[in-house]
C-alpha cells in the first residue's frame, strides 16, 4: 500500500525548519509521498498572507526535495482549514493510500484540542518530527528552532533572513514585499 505523509501548516513563510523536517521525513520514514498542505485560511483566525502567495513560497521552498508536492486542497475546500476535514478528503479521494500526519513535537499536546481532534491518529497516525526545545519526537534528530513568527518580524524589521529560508523564499518575499512594517 501507498503511504503519504501530510504536512500542513499556514507556511506563513515556509522557513528551513519546514523544508529539513519534509527531508528528514521523505529519507527516512516508510512514506512514498510528502504532501505539504498550506492552509486557505487559519483555522483560529490568524491572519495570514493570502493563499496564493504562501503556496508559491511553499512550492519554491520544497522544489528541491524528490518525493515532495505542495497541494492546493485547501484552497479549493469550504470554511476555515480543519486538519480532520483535510485528512477525511484526502482518504475520500484516495481510498487505496494510507495517511500519516506530520506533526512538531511542540504540537503533540495540542492535537487533541484541534477540531475533533480525538479523530486525528485515526485518519493519520501522527509522525513526530522533534523540534529545538520541544519534548517527544525523535530526540537524536531536532530541527533547528526557527520559526515563521521570527522570520516575519525580521522581515517587517528590513533585517536579514539568511539561513532562515531558501534563499527563493527570501527572493520572493522582498519581490512581492511581503511581511514589511506597514
Amino acid at each position: 500500500m501507498t503511504t503519504w505523509a501530510i504536512f500542513g501548516g499556514s507556511f506563513d513563510p515556509p522557513h528551513v525548519g519546514h523544508v529539513l523536517a519534509a527531508a528528514w521525513v521523505r529519507s527516512t520514514q516508510r512514506v512514498d509521498r510528502v504532501i505539504v498542505v498550506p492552509v486557505r485560511e487559519h483555522a483560529f483566525g490568524k491572519g495570514v498572507v493570502p493563499f496564493p502567495h504562501r503556496r508559491r513560497m511553499t512550492e519554491l521552498a520544497f522544489a528541491p526535495i524528490r518525493g515532495v508536492r505542495v497541494s492546493d486542497l485547501e484552497a479549493r475546500m469550504a470554511g476555515p482549514s480543519y486538519t480532520v476535514k483535510t485528512l477525511e478528503r484526502l482518504r475520500r479521494d484516495h481510498p487505496d493510500v494510507s495517511l500519516r500526519l506530520v506533526v512538531g513535537s511542540d504540537l503533540v499536546d495540542q492535537v487533541p484540542r484541534w477540531k475533533e481532534g480525538e479523530r486525528i491518529p485515526g485518519l493519520a497516525p501522527l509522525l513526530v518530527v522533534g523540534r529545538g526545545g520541544h519534548g517527544e519526537g525523535d530526540e537524536d534528530v531536532l530541527m533547528p528552532a526557527v520559526s515563521s513568527t521570527e522570520v516575519r518580524r525580521r522581515l517587517a524589521a528590513g533585517e536579514s533572513v539568511d539561513a532562515l529560508v531558501p534563499r527563493a523564499v527570501a527572493a520572493y518575499a522582498a519581490r512581492h514585499r511581503l511581511y514589511r512594517a506597514r
